[in-house]
């Protein structure tokens, strides 16, 4: 059993309305330290094989079909053996 944890961003550039507001919240709660807020999502998704080569290239084709947008989204993700 291998534990892919997927993070996906937006990429820079593009637009964060979501981290635009949360930024103006904290500012309002006096943390105006913060200069910018990029918000994403991570995502856990357990795969039953034990070869981390071909959990790599079905996590990366899962993030390309689906779970992140290409266009404008970025992602990483880490692979955890045996979990």
């Amino acid at each position: 059993m291998i534990k892919a944890t997927i993070v996906v961003m937006l990429k820079p550039g593009v637009l964060d309305p979501q981290g635009s507001a949360v930024k103006g919240s904290l500012h309002s709660l006096g943390f105006e330290e913060v200069t910018e807020v990029r918000i994403g999502k991570r995502m856990e998704v357990w795969l039953n094989t034990d070869n981390r080569a071909e959990a790599e290239a079905r996590v990366a084709a899962m993030c390309d079909k689906l779970l992140a947008n290409p266009v404008i989204e970025n992602y990483t993700f880490e692979l955890e053996e045996g979990a």
